[in-house]
């Protein structure tokens, strides 16, 4: 029974934190990026494997229709995509 709760736990935490990761960190990122025009010093790479992992995982979602885990990587393909755009819009020429 323990395990179980445990479990719980966890899988609570990482629903907050992950839904806290796409409506409070990338947003916070998004914002900072577009005040100064600049995404200097973010690495492009990881935003291009997060958007394809939240994509991937969106996927994942809809095959299984399994709508928690098709909103919240949903929210993840949004986010990290404006991030990316930002990318090609602010890159010095």
């Amino acid at each position: 029974m323990e395990s179980a709760t445990f479990a719980t736990i966890i899988a609570f935490l990482t629903v907050i934190f992950g839904i806290l990761a796409k409506v409070i960190g990338f947003p916070d990122q998004i914002l900072k990026n577009y005040k100064r025009k600049s995404t200097e010093g973010l690495s492009t790479i990881f935003i291009v494997i997060a958007v394809i992992g939240y994509t991937l995982w969106t996927i994942h979602g809809l095959l299984r229709n399994d709508w928690v885990l098709v909103i919240g990587q949903g929210l993840g393909i949004i986010t990290t995509g404006i991030i990316l755009i930002q990318i090609i819009l602010y890159r010095k020429k």
